[in-house]
């Protein structure tokens, strides 16, 4: 998998390029990522990429030009590697708050492709003419702005690579994760570590039998509590879906009345 991303900011790439459990997958050739500066592609003395709005208006906007010829360079750069071929293209992706909000599912979806361009605006805006010609999907993280894409696009990019295959140490990890459809895209159970006992909080007494089957129904029943308690928009879109038995709607049933 190869994510390509345009941006004025290359250096960021770091933090997923160099540390944690990204970065390790990146230097094990199981993933890469390409940093791309529109600046390059310029033709002036001040390499620049970024004009007042026509119609008047605060802030300035990225220029089309430097983004279509790295788009252009990138996708040929992606054929010559054998990452893409002529009859299958990454897509071209923008960091946007009028994409569609990223979610988990969508994540998964993500980690069974070869990857994308990723662009990351700034300043005002980006020429709406850029966007109506080269790129095939807009993705928000949700309704707030940031100062720029990079961020967004950080973030998309660690959601997908976590579910590359080895990536993670113990591949089980990602199928418990929030959102997951092994938990019935429900959030996570409550965890505990070492020691038993902290600040006179002792560790819930289930976790500590060994007994399985007592400890999967009550991380089942905490999950419920807490997406009960938390997101219960994620209890009705389980329920909508079937995906909760007669125990879970017990157990929401006994909450409801506890309270």
């Amino acid at each position: 998998m190869r994510f390509d991303l345009i941006t004025l900011f290359p250096d960021m790439c770091a933090a997923l390029r160099e540390h944690g459990v990204s970065g390790r997958a990146h230097q094990r050739g199981l993933w890469t990522l390409h940093a791309w500066n529109p600046r390059d592609f310029t033709h002036d003395a001040h390499r620049t990429v970024d004009d007042r709005p026509f119609g008047g208006g605060p802030g300035m906007v990225m220029m089309a030009e430097p983004l279509a010829l790295a788009v252009q360079a990138i996708r040929a750069d992606r054929l010559q590697a054998g990452v893409d071929s002529p009859d299958q293209v990454a897509p071209v992706v923008l960091l946007s708050p009028a994409g569609q909000v990223h979610h988990q599912a969508q994540a998964r979806g993500w980690a069974g492709g070869t990857g994308a361009i990723l662009v990351c605006g700034r300043y005002e805006g980006i020429d709406q003419r850029f966007i109506d010609h080269y790129v095939d999907q807009q993705v928000s993280l949700g309704d707030f702005v940031l100062s720029g894409g990079e961020l967004a696009a950080l973030v998309l990019i660690d959601s997908v690579v976590r579910l590359l295959p080895g990536v993670l140490h113990d591949a089980e990890s990602a199928e418990q994760d929030s959102f997951n459809p092994a938990l019935t895209g429900l959030l996570d159970s409550p965890h505990y570590t070492r020691p038993e006992v902290w600040r006179d909080q002792v560790v819930p007494e289930t976790l500590l039998s060994g007994h399985h089957a007592r400890i999967q129904a009550w991380r089942r029943q905490q999950s419920l509590h807490l997406t009960q308690a938390e997101r219960p928009d994620l209890v009705e879109q389980a329920r909508a879906a079937g995906g909760l038995s007669r125990q879970d709607e017990a157990c929401l049933d006994a909450l409801d009345k506890a309270r």
